[in-house]
């Protein structure tokens, strides 16, 4: 309860003043802006004359598009959050301790949601509707402990005339506002939005681009459903060569509808008086169904910047280098809404300098058995990575003196390269000259021995060199 009454402090922090003031807040709509306002058609005319696009639900029965927001959204559910601390040498990022308070919201952003139920609903909020709002709740020290995902239909941003932001909240069960919030400060909300076109804090999702492919997808599938369901007949029109009196006209059109439609399809109808029956509608090979959904798929593809084979609506490529047609799918694709993620994250939970959250790209990036090993061995040869980085890699333990990257002994060091550089002659290329044997010493006198040394001469024999020793002493 204390943090609930300290998460509801913070969120109407502010509203007294606006109220008291009189202090008035501007609603932002969805086409209001630098643009200006107005309704968007999808032709002109096209209000007056009763037509519309397909809304957002029933443009999601369109397998295209749903295939491309749900792939986006499990792909970024993919990666797993990382709490990253810089260290003071070289600026080199490395995990933060589990016991940091910034960790404990990554990993169970609230009671209802892991933090890949939680990424999905931020990503199919944004796919759909152009913005993913988040309500922060705080612990009595201010940490966020808790988000919540609204639905992005019952929020409204708002502006007061001193350009403060604002969000206007409708109730939400889960995130324990039942009934809303008039005025919730823009510190207590996270806000990423896609592409915006007409105003900065209106984001204005993908489906806006490709709802006229996604309606004309859904018609054609629609028509090749009843097409199909009347046994692939088309319909047509019973003519005959004379004139026909209304009454006989209805006659006719109301039995040919009570024998040869719904369930009495197939039957042999039995025709006189010169009566003929003439197709009315294209058949499906003729119109060229099969060509036309296909580029209303690649349209939806295009404008969700998937690439076309992921939802199956293009050739597969050639090349054989998965990590290749991965990092390409990352860059196009995925790398602007993971980098989104990441700085709304970094500015929503208040972490402190020198930290920030990173998403693990190995969920995504990963590469098949035998380009993996290839680059971890080189890694490893190459002195970038040490062999217990490398076992990681592969979930694998670490070993006994792996810690430390290593290089072979005949690599030298940039410094001791650049001494032998230094010298007259860095590659011994010259010989150096013979020197001169040394003169041999002289003998020394023969009194100047030592009288228990005295050396063997080569022509006397051992008695009596003995002998003279003896005659010596007496």
């Amino acid at each position: 309860m204390a943090e609930r009454r300290s998460a509801l402090a913070a969120l109407t922090a502010g509203l007294g003043s606006l109220t008291s003031k009189g202090a008035g807040l501007a609603m932002v709509t969805d086409f209001r802006g630098w643009i200006g306002s107005g309704i968007r058609e999808s032709s002109p005319g096209a209000w007056q004359r009763g037509k519309k696009l397909e809304t957002s639900g029933d443009l999601l029965t369109y397998s295209p598009i749903f295939a491309c927001v749900t792939r986006i959204a499990n792909d970024i559910a993919k990666l797993r959050p990382l709490l990253m601390a810089e260290t003071d040498q070289d600026e080199v990022s490395v995990k933060a301790p589990k016991a940091s308070p910034y960790w404990q919201v990554l990993r169970r952003p609230n009671p209802n949601q892991t933090w890949v139920q939680f990424v999905k609903q931020w990503q199919l909020s944004k796919q759909l509707f152009g913005n993913t709002y988040v309500l922060k709740w705080r612990d009595l020290r201010g940490i966020v402990t808790r988000l919540y995902i609204l639905d992005p239909r019952g929020v409204q941003p708002l502006i007061t005339p001193d350009g403060s932001v604002y969000y206007s909240l409708s109730s939400d069960q889960l995130a324990m506002i039942p009934t809303g919030m008039r005025a919730c400060p823009a510190s207590e909300m996270i806000h990423d939005r896609g592409a915006t076109l007409w105003h900065p804090l209106v984001g204005i999702a993908p489906l806006y681009a490709c709802a006229l492919s996604g309606t004309l997808g859904l018609r054609i599938q629609q028509n090749s459903t009843a097409f199909f369901a009347n046994m692939s007949r088309p319909s047509g029109m019973l003519t005959a060569p004379g004139t026909i009196d209304p009454v006989t006209a209805e006659r006719l059109k109301e039995d040919w509808n009570t024998n040869f439609s719904a369930q009495n399809l197939g039957k042999l109808a039995v025709l006189g008086d010169g009566l003929s029956y003439e197709a009315m509608t294209i058949a499906a090979e003729q119109a060229q169904l099969a060509e036309q959904l296909g580029i209303t798929a690649v349209d939806v593809a295009t404008a969700y910047a998937m690439p076309a084979y992921k939802i199956n609506a293009g050739p597969m490529p050639t090349a054989g280098n998965v990590e290749a047609l991965e990092s390409q799918y990352y860059s196009g694709c995925l790398q602007i809404h993971i980098e989104d993620i990441e700085a709304c994250l970094d500015d929503g939970l208040g972490v402190p300098d020198g930290y920030h959250v990173e998403l693990d790209l190995d969920g995504l990036l990963r590469m098949d058995s035998l380009s993996q090993m290839e680059v971890l061995t080189k890694g490893v040869g190459g002195s970038v990575l040490s062999p217990d980085e490398a076992r990681a890699k592969l979930n694998r333990s670490k070993v006994s003196g792996g810690n430390s990257p290593m290089a072979q002994h005949q690599m030298y060091s940039l410094e001791a390269l650049a001494k032998r550089d230094a010298q007259p002659d860095p590659f011994g290329m010259t010989k150096p000259a013979a020197a001169s044997p040394p003169p041999a010493p002289n003998p020394a006198p023969s009194n100047d021995l030592p009288k228990k040394a005295l050396p063997i001469c080569a022509s006397g024999s051992l008695l009596k060199q003995l002998g003279m020793e003896l005659t010596e002493h007496v």
